[in-house]
């Protein structure tokens, strides 16, 4: 696992990567210009379940601060992980005086007429966080591929060998694909293969990322597979909470690595606890504030390619897209300090429960 120094986390809001990795991940080469002044500009955003502690904690915030500092105004909506309410939800938000729409798509296929509506009416768009395969959209991400190399470099720090279990994301959202890639690029075997060292024994999506449903999915993966299981590769920290759970009344939680993303309290504590392996943080402070910052660029500027940092890549169905990746941030329980010296979590929060001397983070 490598684990990027706190400085090339925190040093800049939008670090970005050089080139495009083998496996097509994407990554941004070039920039653009930046500035710009949202006076006057109403800019929205379509949250695709607001009930998710994340948006509400540190997304949100960050986006409108951004947007509310350039002197623009914020308008929001929530499709409570229904497509076909975001869809109508896109078009409130126009019809309320968005200049920009800054969408978190809960299906990134079925949003595409919604999104097409929106540029044809000049109306501008950020698929945030999740890919919208439109090259007129800007695609505004953590490098997800990368994301998913490491978790499944921490995992094979600890166990490189024997049955693996998959637990991936929803299948409508492009982010479960590129994190199965990036476990590819570590040494994982790809969908529907083995190698002489890991055997996949269980690989599954999971419905809107539901923890309850990855729960589930594990759960029926250990019967199956009579308990034998090595190591489990989960996409994000809700799922891995999920996992955690039917591991634990197998009484295999502790013992069996488990991966997860987005840098969750109780996921952050769980790491603390040894039941979850790594947490690949990102940041939603710096990408929020990056989505922000660049809607009121293009309040001003409706050219996608003129907004500060971007780069461009060639997505999974051979668009050219216009995108901003942030580097994300590997956490172990060595490196718990990280999220703790960021102001991410409270000590009380990540050590609850931890014998004292067992973690360093945690005293």
């Amino acid at each position: 696992m490598r684990v990027r120094r706190l400085a090339a986390l925190v040093g800049s809001a939008a670090v970005l990567l050089a080139a495009c990795s083998a496996s097509g991940s994407p990554a941004p080469s070039g920039g653009g210009g930046g500035g710009g002044t949202a006076a006057g500009c109403t800019i929205g955003v379509s949250w695709n379940n607001y009930q998710e502690e994340r948006w509400a904690k540190w997304d949100e915030p960050a986006i409108k601060k951004a947007i509310e500092d350039a002197g623009g105004k914020y308008v929001s909506n929530d499709a409570k992980s229904s497509a076909e309410t975001q869809a109508s939800n896109v078009a409130n938000l126009i019809s309320q005086g968005a200049k920009v729409v800054i969408i978190l798509a809960q299906d990134g296929k079925a949003i595409k007429p919604a999104v097409a509506d929106a540029l044809s009416n000049g109306v501008q768009v950020i698929a945030y966080d999740r890919l919208i395969e439109d090259p007129k959209a800007l695609y505004i991400t953590f490098d997800n591929v990368l994301v998913g190399k490491m978790q499944a470099e921490a995992v094979l720090k600890v166990v490189s060998q024997g049955n693996f279990a998959v637990i991936k994301g929803n299948k409508a959202d492009a982010n479960a694909d590129f994190l199965r890639q990036g476990y590819v690029q570590a040494g994982v075997p790809d969908v529907g293969q083995n190698s002489d060292k890991i055997k996949i024994v269980g690989e599954t999506y999971t419905d809107n990322w539901d923890p309850s449903k990855a729960q589930t999915n594990m759960e029926q993966i250990l019967t199956a597979n009579g308990n034998k299981i090595d190591a489990v590769l989960s996409e994000n920290d809700g799922m891995a909470g999920g996992v955690v759970a039917a591991l634990q009344a197998q009484g295999l939680a502790g013992k069996v690595p488990v991966s997860g993303q987005d840098g969750d309290a109780p996921a952050l504590n769980r790491v603390a606890l040894g039941t979850q392996t790594v947490d690949v943080w990102k940041d939603a402070r710096q990408l929020g504030k990056s989505a922000g910052e660049a809607a009121v660029q293009l309040c001003s500027n409706k050219d996608i390619k003129a907004v500060k940092n971007v780069g461009s890549f060639k997505s999974p169905e051979g668009n050219d897209m216009t995108s901003i990746l942030l580097t994300p941030q590997a956490i172990t329980k060595d490196t718990l300090n990280i999220v703790l010296d960021a102001g991410w979590i409270t000590k009380d929060a990540l050590c609850k429960d931890v014998k004292a001397g067992s973690v360093p983070a945690c005293g």
